[in-house]
């Protein structure tokens, strides 16, 4: 694909203010991918001049108006971290929906293949974090908020394998 068919192919940056006042990024919502393994989570530290900064959260990002909220989780999971959609297998989307923008987070089970690297100038740095010990780390703040709420979706889905 030529750069110019994929800038146009990438029209979901930019800043909406929806119903509940704030202003988020992704015109057409936004996604991340929260992957699990072993009673951990994969997360990135966000680099400092990003939104939010400094704060650990999952790799994600605007939504493109083509993309469904797997397919935007996944793309902006292997720009953030080089991982491989391979290794994984999506499990369940959690929507925080603000009644005009939604962020989605997909819940992902990887095999012991899948590895994350800092791929770009967004993270400082990305490691699996054990469930119990997300909440030690100075969590991006919408992260914080839904983390309790996901954590319990993900206790539904491992649950009856253990």
């Amino acid at each position: 694909m030529d750069t110019l068919a994929r800038m146009a192919a990438r029209d979901g940056d930019g800043w909406i203010e929806c119903t509940c006042g704030s202003k988020h990024w992704g015109k057409f919502g936004a996604a991340g991918l929260l992957i699990i393994r072993d009673g951990a989570i994969l997360l990135q530290h966000r680099a400092p001049w990003v939104h939010n900064g400094d704060t650990w959260g999952i790799p994600g990002g605007a939504r493109d108006s083509h993309e469904t909220v797997i397919e935007g989780a996944i793309r902006e999971a292997v720009e953030e971290t080089g991982i491989n959609p391979a290794d994984l297998e999506p499990l369940h989307t959690f929507t925080d929906d603000h009644d005009g923008w939604s962020y989605s987070t997909v819940i992902a089970q990887a095999n012991e293949k899948l590895e994350g690297h800092e791929l770009n100038d967004e993270s400082h740095e990305v490691r699996w974090v054990k469930f119990d010990d997300v909440t030690r780390l100075p969590l991006h703040p919408s992260f914080a908020k839904t983390w309790p709420l996901v954590m319990s979706e993900i206790n539904n889905l491992i649950a009856p394998t253990q």
